[in-house]
C-alpha cells in the first residue's frame, strides 16, 4: 500500500504569518507553485495561502494601478490577514487512495501533511498526476 509519505513533496516552500503579500507573490512566481503552507517559527502549521487567495487580495488591473503601487500595497498586507486558517490536513501514514478521495470530493488543490503538529510535507494534484503518468508508463511497458 502506498502512503502519503511516499508521494508527498518533502521540500516545501513556506512563509510565516508575518511575511507580506509581496513575498508570497514573488515566491509563487519564482517557484511556479500555487500553494504556500504558513508556519510558525517552530515549524507548526498555522495556515495555507493559495494562488486564489492572492488573486482575491489583488487590486484589479481595471483600476489601472501601476506595478510599483501594487508592490507598495502588497508590502503592507501581512499574510495572516489573507491566509486560510481552517485548512484540512492529512497525516503521512494515510493511504494515498484516501488522500485522493479527499482532494477530489472537496475540490482541494493540496493537503498539507502534518505529523505531531509539524508540517512535514504537502501532497498536491500534481503529485497524483505524476503518479498516474508513472502508472501509465508501467502499463505501456508491459504491453
Amino acid at each position: 500500500m502506498i502512503r502519503v509519505r511516499d508521494l508527498m513533496s518533502k521540500k516545501v516552500f513556506t512563509l510565516f504569518e508575518t511575511d507580506d503579500l509581496g513575498s508570497a507573490r514573488s515566491l509563487m512566481s519564482l517557484q511556479r507553485i500555487r500553494h504556500i503552507p504558513i508556519i510558525s517559527e517552530d515549524n507548526h502549521f498555522t495556515g495555507l495561502l493559495t494562488h486564489r487567495d492572492i488573486l482575491s487580495a489583488t487590486i484589479s488591473r481595471l483600476a489601472e494601478v501601476d506595478a510599483e503601487t501594487q508592490e507598495e500595497i502588497d508590502a503592507g498586507i501581512p499574510i495572516r490577514e489573507i491566509m486560510r486558517q481552517n485548512v484540512s490536513t492529512i497525516g503521512p501514514d494515510v493511504d494515498i487512495k484516501d488522500a485522493a478521495g479527499i482532494l477530489l470530493t472537496n475540490k482541494y488543490g493540496c493537503l498539507p501533511v502534518i505529523e505531531d503538529g509539524l508540517l512535514v510535507g504537502i501532497i498536491t494534484e500534481a503529485d497524483f498526476l505524476k503518479l498516474a503518468i508513472s502508472l501509465m508508463n508501467a502499463l505501456e511497458e508491459q504491453q
